[in-house]
C-alpha cells in the first residue's frame, strides 16, 4: 500500500485510477490507504454540478475541463452515475466521456456509481475527492447523476455548487422544488440561445428575492451554450468571485468543518448498522424472533436484550 501511495502522490494516474477503485469496492485495506492520504489533503477547490436531467451538465463540465486547461491547471472530474441493477456499477464509463481529454495527463475522469444511495453521491464520493487532492489536483468538479431526486447531498462534498437549468417554462420552479434553490452558489441557464431563457432568469431572480443571501452572497445567474463555449469564461469568473467571497468571509473554513462533521456522522452511523446487522443473525437473534412471533415478547424488549448483550 505505501508503494501504491508514492505513486499515486506523484501523479501516477494509474495508482489513482486502482486508489479510488480499492476504496469504492471497500477492499481490504483500503483504511489505510485513506490515513495514509488524509494528511496530504485540504487543498483542493470542489466544485458540485448539478441540475435536472437533461441539462447538459456533462457537455458543460467538459467545457469547464477545457477551460482549467486552457489557463494551465490541472482538474480531476468524478461524474456520479445511475448503478447498474445487475453489477451495482456505473452505466456510464469514463471512457465514454469528454474523449477529447482521453489523453491528457492534466486531466483525471473517473465515473463512480450511485449504488441506490439517495441524492445521487456514492458514499465514497468524499473519499474519492480527497484521493484527487491528495494527488495534486487543485480543482475537482463532481457532477451528479440528475435522476430527478433531491441532490442537495452535493453540498457536503463541494465548496462551490453550479445548479444547471434550461430555458423553459417551469424549469427554474423544477430547481425551486426540489429544493436546489437553497444549495446554489452560482445558477448556470445552459443552452442560453433557445427561446425562454429570458423568462427562466426573470424566474429565477423573482426566487432569489424571496431568499435571503448566505453570508452576503446572491449567486448570480450566468447564460451559457456549452456546445459552443460561450459563456464559459463569465463561469470561471464567477466561480472564482464565490471563491474569494467564501475566504474573505470565513464562510470557506466553515463549510469544510461542517462537511467533516457530516462525513464523520456518517461513518459512525454506517459503522452502528454495521453492528446492528451483526446483532440480527445467529441463535439468539432466532430464538428472540420465535418469542416476538409467538406473542410472548414485544419486539421494542426483544431489541433491547440484543443490544443490551
Amino acid at each position: 500500500m505505501t508503494e501504491l501511495v508514492d505513486d499515486l502522490l506523484d501523479g501516477d494516474h494509474r495508482a489513482l485510477a486502482r486508489t479510488i477503485s480499492l476504496i469504492e469496492d471497500r477492499t481490504p485495506g483500503y483504511r489505510d490507504l485513506v490515513s495514509q492520504l488524509h494528511e496530504h489533503t485540504g487543498h483542493a477547490d470542489v466544485i458540485g454540478i448539478t441540475g435536472s436531467p437533461g441539462a447538459g451538465k456533462s457537455t458543460l463540465v467538459d467545457k469547464m475541463a477545457e477551460a482549467y486547461r486552457d489557463r494551465g491547471l490541472t482538474v480531476g472530474v468524478i461524474a456520479i452515475d445511475p448503478s447498474s441493477p445487475f453489477t451495482g456499477g456505473a452505466i456510464l464509463g469514463d471512457r465514454i466521456r469528454m474523449q477529447e481529454h482521453a489523453l491528457d495527463d492534466g486531466v483525471f475522469i473517473r465515473s463512480m456509481a450511485t449504488r441506490g444511495h439517495l441524492g445521487g453521491l456514492a458514499l465514497a464520493t468524499p473519499q474519492a475527492v480527497r484521493v484527487l487532492d491528495a494527488a495534486g489536483f487543485p480543482w475537482v468538479l463532481v457532477e451528479t447523476v440528475g435522476v430527478g431526486q433531491v441532490e442537495v447531498e452535493i453540498v457536503g462534498a463541494a465548496d462551490t455548487t453550479v445548479v444547471v437549468v434550461n430555458p423553459g417554462w417551469g424549469d427554474a420552479v423544477q430547481a425551486n422544488k426540489a429544493g436546489l434553490m437553497e444549495i446554489a452558489d452560482v445558477f448556470v441557464i445552459n443552452k442560453a440561445d433557445r427561446p425562454g431563457a429570458a423568462e427562466t432568469r426573470r424566474d429565477l431572480d423573482a426566487m432569489l428575492d424571496l431568499t435571503a443571501a448566505v453570508e452576503g452572497w446572491r449567486p448570480p445567474i450566468v447564460d451559457v451554450v456549452a456546445t459552443e463555449g460561450t459563456g464559459i469564461a463569465e463561469l470561471w469568473d464567477t466561480i472564482g468571485a464565490h471563491r474569494a467571497h467564501l475566504e474573505s468571509t470565513g464562510e470557506l473554513g466553515r463549510r469544510r468543518g461542517q462537511r467533516a462533521r457530516e462525513e464523520l456522522t456518517r461513518i459512525v452511523a454506517e459503522r452502528l448498522l454495521m453492528k446492528a446487522r451483526r446483532s440480527s443473525e445467529g441463535d439468539r437473534f432466532d430464538a428472540l424472533l420465535d418469542r416476538v412471533e409467538a406473542r410472548s415478547i414485544d419486539p421494542w424488549t426483544a431489541a433491547d436484550e440484543l443490544l443490551d448483550r
